[in-house]
């Protein structure tokens, strides 16, 4: 099962969310952690294999997996994060779905249009979806900038004193122990994971850390949900 979970996600970040939620723990008793679980993807003994002196040898043991999963997570762990995360680039979802809105304060509508083979990404005001003359100040905003602008200021707002210790607090709530410097090492540890994450766990965090982006000409407000924040916490806690 978690092979296969493992290699369906190819995230060790999204395998170990996931064995959380499910209650899954290892033979120890304690949830899984990224150690525990890259230690048993590694276990040779899992296709009936023991090693001696840095040699791989059959063993007394049947095999439990079929060699074809051990040998396309083994790929998939030997493959640098970040390239794994750009080969479902272009399938990337709308990142601010349902989370953007304009200065009159309705939802923006993510929308598309293919030109000479490139695809283009918008994001767009409901009265110029609907076909509607409008003098909305924001009209139509291409979907990578802001994307990029609001996961740029997202991650800067981590790093914010009090939004540390407003974490901090609701972590609490689910975890007694932690304590605030745990808590900011958890939230610096997501400014290098990003990049090594698949779009649509990218989409999943946003969604779970940004209850509305407020856009205008002058820039873009975000408003952060610290409940989301306190539940990622314990996520990077465990992907450490």
């Amino acid at each position: 099962r978690i092979f296969s979970l493992f290699a369906e996600t190819r995230s060790g970040f999204a395998t170990l969310r996931q064995l959380a939620a499910e209650g899954v723990r290892s033979k120890s008793g304690r949830p899984f952690d990224k150690g525990s679980l890259y230690r048993l993807l590694h276990n040779r003994i899992s296709i009936g294999e023991v090693i001696h002196k840095g040699q791989a040898y059959p063993g007394a043991h049947p095999a439990i997996l079929p060699r074809a999963l051990w040998d396309e997570v083994q790929a998939i762990i030997n493959t640098p994060p970040a390239s794994r995360a750009n080969q479902n680039r272009r399938q990337s979802p709308a990142l601010l779905r349902g989370l953007i809105f304009g200065p009159d304060g309705r939802a923006m509508s993510p929308s598309q249009t293919r030109r000479r083979g490139k695809l283009y990404r918008y994001y767009v005001a409901q009265a110029v979806m609907k076909g509607a003359r409008s003098d909305c100040p924001v009209r139509r905003l291409p979907a990578g900038e802001i994307e990029g602008a609001v996961v740029a200021q997202l991650r800067a707002l981590l790093r914010q004193p009090e939004v540390v210790v407003g974490t901090w607090r609701a972590a609490r709530a689910e975890a007694p122990e932690i304590t605030e410097a745990e808590t900011l090492a958890a939230l610096e540890r997501l400014d290098p994971l990003w990049e090594e994450l698949f779009p649509a766990e990218q989409a999943r965090i946003v969604r779970l850390l940004v209850e509305r982006v407020d856009v205008s000409p002058a820039g873009a407000d975000i408003r952060l949900r610290l409940e989301g924040l306190a539940s990622l916490v314990q996520d990077l806690r465990r992907a450490a």
